[in-house]
């Protein structure tokens, strides 16, 4: 599962042996607790293709679409809304700053509820009709100018500024499950359980995989997009997939990350699916879903930076409680959930770190080892964590002797 980073030139991990295959499937039951998929979610039953007709109509290239989004008060959701412009911008300083509502998006009282959008990084739209039509990646500003309580981005541009000649990057592995209209995992039986874990990770055949279409088209969107997109694959728990981003120095990757999150959304939408970056979406002996994060520094990438590694991880070793606040937007509620010390989890109560181990709650991959070089892979962040506050924490903690 850990991403695989191409731009270190050391050798990929060894897999590990193969376990003994399960032959239980997704469901196998044909009676009255079989599931009849997206039976209720009304965006399933619309025709799609009748939007093609106007997606083809041609308007006059000067105008762009332009949709802004942004993260809404609850740290793990984010809005949107279009306008046109009658130009064609190439960079986010090119887009005017807009306001929104903050009072509809948990983020103001009513009384004095205009929020102001920033544009941050600027992407291409698979989703509009225009050639030029672009993605505004914002972040949000109170009325007295200061961020917002949801806006990490601020505090994470300030953290990079001032380590950014050690050249830090950062890739994520974005982990997430997909749900039928009525919040169960889709394609599981109604009132039941599939069959256990085993057969899924990285699986093919319709017995195994789930949605698969969903999990290409967001590829393919991400690459059109701009997103630095490094891979995806199926998961160990059935309907949860995977995806990577990354690596990518400073603001990129954590931007991309949210743009990457705001595609499948709206993918999914189009399917009628939903999607869940919950870290526990299933209660029991199901794997979780983490946000594990990749980190890596010039010194770190330069001959014998294991060291500098090792330096990196007696640093987190003695800030695990900041870490654990930062790494999912309820301050560590959410990874009580994730965080049990079994299912490729480390303890939440206890930071450990180790070569090729996922029970850890930091690894050093077995090719950095090898290399005596490379990156090391935080595996605490929350799939639902806000990346810019995780890449902040290990900035200030490891860089800043914050």
């Amino acid at each position: 599962m850990a991403l695989r980073v191409v731009g270190l030139m050391i050798r990929q991990e060894l897999s590990g042996l193969a376990s003994k295959p399960s032959v239980r499937m997704i469901s196998t039951s044909r009676g009255p607790n079989c599931a009849k998929i997206l039976e209720h979610s009304p965006n399933a039953h619309l025709n799609k293709t009748l939007l093609d007709r106007y997606t083809r109509l041609k308007y006059d290239p000067k105008y762009v679409q332009a949709t802004y989004v942004w993260i809404d008060g609850t740290g793990e959701n984010v809005r949107l809304k279009d306008r046109v412009l009658d130009y064609v911008p190439k960079a986010p300083e090119d887009v005017p700053a807009w306001q929104y509502d903050g009072s509809s998006t948990y983020q103001a009282l009513g009384g004095n509820s205009d929020m102001k959008l920033v544009p941050r990084a600027l992407y291409k739209d698979p989703f509009k009709a225009g050639v030029n039509d672009v993605i505004v990646l914002c972040d949000t500003y109170q009325p007295d100018g200061k961020p917002t309580a949801s806006n990490h981005r601020a505090a994470m541009q300030d953290a990079y500024n001032r380590t950014k000649d050690l050249e830090p990057w950062f890739g994520i592995e974005q982990e997430y499950t997909f749900l039928d209209i009525d919040g169960r995992p889709l394609g599981w039986p109604v009132g039941g359980f599939p069959g256990p874990q085993g057969p899924y990770y990285c699986a093919t055949g319709a017995q195994n995989v789930v949605a698969r279409d969903i999990a290409e088209a967001h590829a393919v969107a991400c690459l059109y997009a701009g997103v630095q997109f490094a891979g995806t694959n199926a998961e160990v728990m059935p309907a949860q997939w995977e995806y990577q981003v990354g690596p990518a120095l400073g603001m990129k990757c954590a931007d991309d990350l949210w743009m990457s999150r705001y595609i499948l959304w709206r993918i999914a939408e189009d399917y009628g699916v939903v999607v869940t970056f919950d870290p526990k979406p299933m209660e029991g002996n199901w794997n979780g879903a983490g946000g594990h994060c990749n980190f890596s520094t010039k010194p770190m990438r330069a001959e014998n930076g294991i060291k500098a590694i090792e330096q990196a991880i007696e640093k987190l070793s003695k800030k695990h409680d900041k870490h654990i606040k930062a790494y999912d937007p309820r301050g560590g509620k959410d990874n009580e959930r994730r965080l049990v010390g079994r299912l490729e989890t480390s303890s939440i109560d206890k930071f450990s770190w180790g070569v090729a181990d996922r029970g850890t709650s930091v690894r050093i991959p077995r090719g950095v080892a090898d290399a005596k070089k490379g990156y090391l892979e935080d595996r605490r962040p929350s799939s639902n964590c806000d990346p810019y506050a995780v890449c902040n924490a290990i900035l200030t903690t490891c860089l800043l002797d914050e």
